[in-house]
């Protein structure tokens, strides 16, 4: 009995590899639930609105500091503001991904 040569070896493990990747049934991604989809949305919210209010926070400073111009709290209240209004489309967009995602699971 002879041993297999190199070649037909490989050639062996290329067309298994073919095959695996033919038969391999894709795994489908967990459905998003409902606390998820929650927590998402909350952080969408509040991290736009900590940001807007940190930068208003930080005009408002700057303003006091360097130009003495006493802008409090209105520059804080408007990037607030600002910071809701990106949160808020933030938030839509998110669903309207998470809608797409579920119509095309239940399209399959």
């Amino acid at each position: 009995m002879t041993a297999p040569k190199r070649e037909d070896l490989q050639s062996l493990g290329e067309r298994l590899d073919a095959a695996e990747k033919r038969n391999q049934v894709p795994r489908p991604s967990p459905a998003a639930s409902t606390m998820g989809i929650a927590f998402r949305f909350t952080t969408e919210l509040v991290s736009a609105l900590l940001v807007g209010g940190g930068i208003g926070y930080g005009i408002d400073w700057a303003f006091d500091r360097w130009t003495h111009v006493h802008t409090r709290p209105w520059g804080m209240i408007a990037m607030f503001v600002l910071g809701a209004a990106a949160g808020i489309l933030n938030v839509i967009r998110a669903a309207n991904e998470i809608n797409a995602e579920m119509a095309k699971k239940d399209g399959d």
